[in-house]
């Protein structure tokens, strides 16, 4: 952070920020700490606290307005985590703030403790007028690792009603206006193959290769966007980009690998639509299914929306073939995974998915329905006994 000695800079600024630097909340920790101080620091003012947590209780979102409790104002929006400090060559103690010449060093001084340590230094200011508008505060917690806690922040103040005139994020942005971001989808494909020797390549499926060739398609993705756009000289970046991140699979040299998983994630600007992006990516990659399935029917590719469904449960079903079987729910390892209650709950409203391999066809579909047929018997009340007979019929 440069220049502290700015005459916008009180020294009761300067406290605040070593006091929130001085909290470690690398996203890896809980923020709790912080998130309570702050907590105080609002009462002690008058001024009450909001807080949404983690599914652990470990973390938390703090919400408080200053002013009066109607719709419209400004919320100041800030993120309380940071990155971790690991390997990294510190010459002084991360979380301890110093001064060097012009600026003030520390893990999170600038991304960005300091904005909301400004904001919260205003706090008695703030209190001691009399507001026409509120004034918003929102701190939230997991942005570093994919913007998790603020969703959670979000969805309680819709369920409020909340409806804010405007919202100020202080990312560093160099003090300059950023009016617009790229979106970003991420997305987890995973290959299904089937092993063999690597002397009998013939009789296996290379889910390595399969997934390269998706990879490779994605690499052609992105070379279009960077020469043949669309453009909006707006951005640093002025297209959209593909990017993969990580590719993991295979075993052995020796072995044809069964499985391969990649991440890939798209940055597109506001007239590229990413669910026609992902179609073509899915439609390139299910050309390979049916000289996969030539060999083996327990392969095939389930791909994963990872942030268009935070929370959302992912029931995977078994395939036939070599691989597994689906004969008698009585013996169904998917059963005993999921539950009988949680599957069909996910079946019945939506709150899951069910992927299973098309080339079961009407064998996928018949524990399916004795389980949904059971589930709705014991919702009715009836004796598991009296369901013996329309099950054995299916």
């Amino acid at each position: 952070m440069n220049a502290p000695h700015s005459p916008q800079v009180t020294d009761a600024t300067l406290a605040m920020i070593r006091r929130l630097v001085a909290f470690d909340t690398t996203s890896r920790s809980s923020n709790l700490a912080l998130i309570e101080w702050v907590r105080e620091h609002f009462r002690a003012h008058g001024v009450e606290s909001r807080l949404t947590f983690d599914d652990a209780g470990k973390k938390a979102n703090l919400f408080a307005t200053i002013g009066p409790q109607i719709d419209g104002g400004v919320v100041l929006s800030g993120h309380t985590d940071v990155v971790p400090v690991d390997g990294q060559d510190w010459t002084g103690d991360p979380w301890t703030v110093r001064q060097e010449a012009d600026r003030l060093l520390g893990r999170g001084v600038c991304d960005m403790k300091s904005y909301i340590a400004v904001a919260l230094a205003l706090v008695p200011e703030m209190t001691a007028r009399t507001l026409v508008r509120p004034l918003h505060f929102a701190l939230s917690y997991d942005e570093e690792v994919g913007c998790i806690g603020v969703r959670r922040l979000i969805h309680d103040l819709a369920q409020l009603g909340f409806k804010p005139g405007g919202c100020i994020v202080g990312e560093p942005t160099q003090m300059e206006l950023v009016v617009a971001h790229k979106g970003k989808r991420s997305y987890r494909c995973r290959v299904r193959g089937h092993e063999a020797h690597s002397a009998l390549t013939p009789k296996g499926v290379n889910a390595v290769e399969i997934a390269a060739e998706i990879v490779t398609h994605l690499r052609r993705m992105a070379l279009r966007f960077r020469h043949e756009g669309r453009f909006d000289a707006g951005f640093d970046v002025p297209y959209t980009t593909v990017h993969v991140g990580t590719i993991k699979g295979g075993t052995a040299l020796n072995i044809v690998p069964k499985d391969c998983e990649f991440v890939f994630e798209i940055r597109y600007l506001p007239f590229d639509d990413p669910a026609v992006l992902l179609s073509e990516i899915e439609t390139y990659a299910k050309r390979f299914v049916p000289e996969m399935h030539a060999v083996a029917t327990d392969t095939g590719m389930l791909h994963k929306l990872r942030t268009l469904n935070p929370g959302k449960t992912f029931i995977e079903a078994p395939t036939a073939g070599n691989g597994g079987t689906c004969k008698s729910c009585a013996h169904c390892p998917w059963m005993a995974m999921n539950g009988l209650m949680e599957l069909a709950n996910a079946l019945e409203t939506g709150a899951g998915e069910i992927h299973v391999d098309p080339a079961l066809g009407l064998r996928a579909r018949v524990p399916i329905d004795r389980m949904l047929a059971f589930t709705a018997g014991l919702k009715n009340g009836q004796a598991p006994g009296s369901l013996v007979a329309g099950i054995g019929a299916a």
